[in-house]
């Protein structure tokens, strides 16, 4: 992205409310020019949808998705400003393909980063500190390698942040907030929650070999 200027970036999110990572990635793929930057916005809804994305969403539906095989079900909350947008195809079109989301991604455990416990944080922060390939490292260095390795692995926990299943080019909340812009209200992934078949249940494994032996002697 070269010639593409952090004040350029500012201009072109002052002109629209979209995010800088949006802004940047519309200036690159408009080689600069900050009129095509404001057109591919629109075009990806990202800019209405940033500006809608202060209102409140308190209606909305909860959805389910249930894996092939019924080992895997998924209930998700998607919150929107009117029952008639949760009605609508496009935000059932939306539910459906979140939901599936989580189902395909076993390590998420949070919607979005903000929503991660610190402690979580910490523990990681904790195990990334203790690893032998730090040792010997100044400090400012490894607080910065670690500072890394924990954005990773938080975004890596949080449902938004990871490439929608559909189109990797786009993470899911770069999706929400195309199909915000696409029907003009503020849209939000409140929970969800993931239901594996048989997950906490002690199993106990029957040695079928020792069973017969003793049948037999």
């Amino acid at each position: 992205m070269a010639g593409i200027t952090a004040k350029l970036v500012k201009d072109l999110r002052d002109k629209t409310g979209a995010g800088m990572m949006d802004c940047k990635k519309a200036l690159g793929a408009s080689e600069g020019d900050i009129n095509k930057a404001i057109e591919w916005l629109r075009q990806k809804g990202i800019a209405s949808a940033e500006k809608k994305s202060g209102r409140v969403a308190a209606e909305g539906a909860i959805g389910s998705y249930i894996h092939t095989g019924s080992r895997v079900g998924v209930l998700l909350e998607l919150n929107c400003e009117t029952d008639f947008v949760a009605r609508g195809e496009i935000f059932q079109g939306l539910l459906r393909d979140i939901a599936m989301q989580v189902a395909a991604c076993p390590n998420v455990e949070y919607v979005t980063v903000d929503d991660i416990p610190n402690e979580i944080a910490e523990k990681e922060k904790a195990v990334e500190m203790g690893r032998d390939d730090l040792a010997g490292k100044p400090d400012q260095i490894k607080t910065k390698i670690v500072e890394g390795r924990i954005a990773k692995r938080l975004k890596e926990l949080a449902l938004i942040e990871q490439p929608f299943i559909r189109d990797s080019s786009i993470t899911v909340g770069q999706l929400v907030k195309q199909v915000a812009g696409q029907i003009g209200e503020n849209l939000k992934v409140r929970r969800f929650t993931r239901y594996t078949l048989g997950e906490g249940i002690d199993v106990e494994e029957t040695d079928f070999a020792a069973e017969v032996a003793s049948m037999s002697s």
